[in-house]
């Protein structure tokens, strides 16, 4: 489970105000709900792509902090999905996810990539 930040000054609800029809429209029909570290997010049980298994969005909420987008994208094995004959499915994926990930942030996959990196050596213990 990955949660991204907005950009400065920008709000997941104003990107996305209606985020189970954003997470209909990538990846397919919200299925139900599920509690996952006390956010209710949005499920996929049968992704349009058939690279994914299951998709959990949805918005993580903290209060006085600002909102974050919790996602986990549920992956079939790649060997899986090219011998089914779905190897173009791969290169969808990768595009759904980073354009949905994009809309719903503002942050391109270089920037998400440097944010994660940053909060995790924020969080790393001082020897």
């Amino acid at each position: 489970m990955k949660e991204y930040k907005m950009r400065r000054g920008e709000h997941l609800e104003d990107r996305m105000p209606d985020l189970k029809a954003s997470v209909e429209a990538y990846f397919g029909t919200v299925s139900g709900t599920e509690t996952a570290n006390g956010h209710e997010l949005y499920v996929v049980e049968d992704p349009e792509n058939p690279v994914f298994d299951r998709i959990l969005a949805g918005a993580a909420e903290y209060g006085r902090k600002k909102d974050r987008l919790m996602v986990d994208f549920e992956e079939r094995p790649a060997e899986d999905v090219i011998a089914e004959g779905n190897a173009d499915a791969a290169a969808d994926a990768v595009d759904a996810k980073n354009d949905f990930l994009l809309e719903a942030t503002g942050r391109d996959a270089k920037s998400r990539r440097d944010s994660l990196k940053r909060d995790v050596e924020d969080e790393a213990p001082d020897y």
